[in-house]
Parts: C-alpha cells; sequence; structure tokens
C-alpha cells in the first residue's frame, strides 16, 4: 500500500484522523516518544487532526476502534520499525508512513540488509554472525582488529562495542547478546562517518558526523553537546552525489519507500563502506533526517508534512 511517487497535499482536512504511533516495547521506546512527541505537534500546529498512541500490545484494537484514516510511524526498533506495526496495519487497511513490511523488516535486520548489498555489488564491510565468544575471538583472527561487535536487530548503536582487543571480548560479547539478538561482527572503519536521507524520491544534503568519543554511540546520538554535525558535509558537489547515488542504491535495495536514511564511512582511501538502513529514523531535536530538510530549505513542520504524504497512495 505504499506510494512510489510523491501526492502533493494542501488542505489538512485530506489527511482525515491521524494516529501518531509512538512508544512502543523495544529499547528505543525513550527516543521514540521524543520523536513522536514533535511530530504530534508539528502535525497539529498546521491544523492536521492528529492524536498521539503510545503502542503497546493492544495498539491493533486501539487504532481499529479510533476511527483513524492514517498512521504517522514514528516507531523506534523492534515491534515499530522491523515490520510488525507496518503487517498490522495492512491487516486493517489502515495507510501508513514510510516503507512497507519487507523493506522494514529487512533494515532493522542488519545481517540482512547486509547480505543483500553484498548480492547486488554495493559495498559494505565483511561480517560474520557468531554464536560464542569462541566464535568471536575466531572471526577476529579472520577479520583482523579492531572489530565492530554489534547486535543484528537493534538501532541507535545500542549494544555496539568497538574491540580493539582479544581482553575486550567478553565485555563486548555480553553487551550484545544482552539485547537478545544475533550478534555479528564486522571490520571496524576507520575514516569519516556520514549519512543520507531520502524523501519522496529525493536526496536530502549528506552530513557529516563527528564526535569526540571513541564513535557515535548513543549517548552521542541523543545527550552529548559535543557532537559535532556539518551540513553542508563539505565534500566537493560530485563527490557527494556520488554518495548521494550509493545511498540511493542501498535504500532501493531492500525496497525502501517513502523515507528513511543510510549511513555510511568513508575511509582513509577515500572507499565507501554502507553500514545500515533506517527506515523509521528518529525525529527529535537531535535526530539527522530534520537538520539535513533544514539546509535543503524544509522546516520541521515542512518535513513531517512530507512524510505525512508518504501514507497517500496516488489513487486515494
Amino acid at each position: 500500500m505504499q506510494q512510489r511517487q510523491r501526492r502533493t497535499v494542501v488542505n489538512p482536512t485530506e489527511f482525515g484522523k491521524v494516529a501518531v504511533l509512538m512508544g512502543g516495547w523495544s529499547a528505543e521506546r525513550e527516543v521514540s516518544l521524543r520523536s513522536g512527541g514533535a511530530v504530534l505537534k508539528a502535525l497539529q500546529t498546521r491544523g492536521v487532526d492528529a492524536h498521539g498512541i503510545d503502542a503497546d500490545r493492544n495498539v491493533s484494537r486501539a487504532l481499529a476502534n479510533g476511527g483513524f484514516d492514517r498512521a504517522f510511524i514514528a516507531l523506534h526498533g523492534r515491534g515499530g520499525e522491523d515490520g510488525e506495526i507496518q503487517g498490522a496495519l495492512e491487516i486493517l487497511s489502515l495507510p501508513y508512513t514510510g516503507s512497507g513490511v519487507l523493506a522494514s523488516a529487512l533494515g532493522m535486520d542488519k545481517l540482512r540488509t547486509k547480505q543483500i548489498w553484498q548480492s547486488v555489488g554495493l559495498p559494505t564491510p565483511l561480517c560474520r554472525r557468531v554464536a560464542s565468544i569462541a566464535e568471536l575471538a575466531a572471526a577476529a583472527d579472520d577479520l583482523g582488529l579492531p572489530l565492530a561487535v554489534k547486535p543484528s536487530c537493534e538501532g541507535s548503536s545500542i549494544g555496539i562495542s568497538r574491540v580493539n582487543e582479544p581482553s575486550q571480548f567478553h565485555a563486548a560479547w555480553e553487551r550484545a547478546i544482552a539485547c537478545h539478538s544475533p550478534v555479528l561482527v564486522e571490520p571496524w572503519i576507520q575514516g569519516q562517518e556520514y549519512t543520507g536521507a531520502w524523501l519522496q524520491g529525493e536526496l536530502l544534503p549528506l552530513i557529516r558526523l563527528e564526535t569526540p568519543r571513541e564513535f557515535y554511540d548513543y549517548q552521542a546520538k541523543y545527550h552529548a553537546n559535543d557532537t559535532r554535525y556539518l551540513c553542508p558535509c563539505g565534500l566537493p558537489q560530485m563527490r557527494e552525489a556520488e554518495l548521494q547515488d550509493l545511498v540511493s542504491q542501498a535504500f532501493a535495495a531492500v525496497d525502501g519507500s517513502g523515507w528513511g536514511r543510510v549511513d555510511l564511512m568513508v575511509d582513509d582511501q577515500d572507499r565507501p563502506w554502507l553500514l545500515e538502513v533506517n527506515t523509521v529514523p528518529g525525529m527529535t531535536d537531535h535526530s539527522l533526517v530534520p537538520m539535513a530538510a533544514r539546509v535543503a530549505g524544509l522546516s520541521f513542520e515542512d518535513l513531517v508534512w512530507r512524510i505525512l504524504e508518504t501514507s497517500l497512495m496516488p489513487s486515494d
């Protein structure tokens, strides 16, 4: 039911009654509440009949009985960004923002995303799924150190560790496995980190991320005041366009639609490496898509409106 081309809306009444889904039960619940709160305020400011719903296991019943015309998904992590809520909305025949079931499920699973990228020749670091500390150590022998150890099905850098030496294997394993997700390891890419947003078929300006921390972790994303966001990113126009094209290919490879974000690194030899795709990016005051949208001339309210437009099929 997801739109493949833009339909422009002028009158907020065209959207009808909108459920803004937030909260949920994932490890990213608090971030989702902040995203959803910001989205709800922006929609109401623009005259949309929007209502916030703190999604729990009974959310389908609340949506079915609430007289809603569509849903704005501001849920992050498992249960909201992995195809579950999208599948429920499909059953309810309730239009929703962003990617469909397939892209959502793939995007939440870093391992499957990387396997698809590799299958179509897109650059992404080699990785291994590991089931024990012994397998982690064996992977380190093959891939080298430093390594990134991460849960495959988690967001916001939750559970990720950088492993520089074998003495750190145990702590990294325990941190990742605590997320109740398959664990993957990959070489740690040294270089510049970028993120690229995709909105209704348009690519927003790239953002370059800089942090004095070991990497762009949860603290750097949502709490630190010393994280630097460079947009424009400082790359030559042609090089930025090349990386934006890579973002577009990466998003399309997992069947992404509506809006989303792709994270990548450029190593010391100027080679790009795709890291992951986000089908429901954050919409907090520290979030990246709103920053890129501002540089592109879109206010936060404009951005939220455009995202809500992705819930409309051209035939509606």
